[in-house]
């Protein structure tokens, strides 16, 4: 008799999906927070925004809490989604 206990295991998707998706999420993220972050603090310019001190902080935590929740807790995060890119049991 044989016990076979499967965990089920994980198809990657491509690494360029997988990248792409990273870095879409990153700037997507950067540039969205950022610029609500500055319109909040009053650290917005003709260009965009200019965060310094406790705003770019604020940032890079928002920045963090998006990836961490995406991966963990959201299953996937915004791009992942989009591109197919989340691995899939």
């Amino acid at each position: 008799m044989s016990d076979q206990t499967s965990s089920p295991t994980l198809t990657r998707p491509a690494f360029w999906r997988r990248g792409l998706a990273g870095l879409l999420d990153f700037i997507t993220v950067f540039f969205v927070g950022g610029y609500a972050i500055g319109s909040l603090t009053g650290e917005t310019t003709n260009n965009g925004f200019n965060l310094n001190g406790l705003p770019a902080l604020v940032l890079l935590v928002l920045i963090v809490a998006y990836f961490y929740f995406g991966w963990k807790v959201w299953g996937g995060t915004i791009w992942q989604r989009i591109l197919g890119a989340r691995p899939v049991p």
